[in-house]
């Protein structure tokens, strides 16, 4: 198992983050996706290393920005 750990930048509300929880949580062999919405950390549990690239891709989807990598 491994897990990663991101900054998001644009949420403001529950909306955000159940926005960006579904889509990362789309993201093939992504296990589990916590996000706290008052600091922006976005942890994302997954069965092997995912590529950071398609994490970003995911929250960009849902409206948001990964401010580090």
């Amino acid at each position: 198992m491994s897990t990663a750990t991101y900054t998001v930048k644009g949420m403001t509300c529950g909306h955000c983050v159940s926005s960006v929880k579904e889509e990362v949580g789309g993201v093939a062999g992504v296990t589990n996706v916590e996000v706290d919405l008052a600091t922006g950390l976005l942890t994302v549990d997954s069965d092997g290393p995912v590529d950071a690239a398609r994490i970003a891709a995911a929250v960009d989807e849902a409206g948001y920005e990964v401010v580090n990598q």
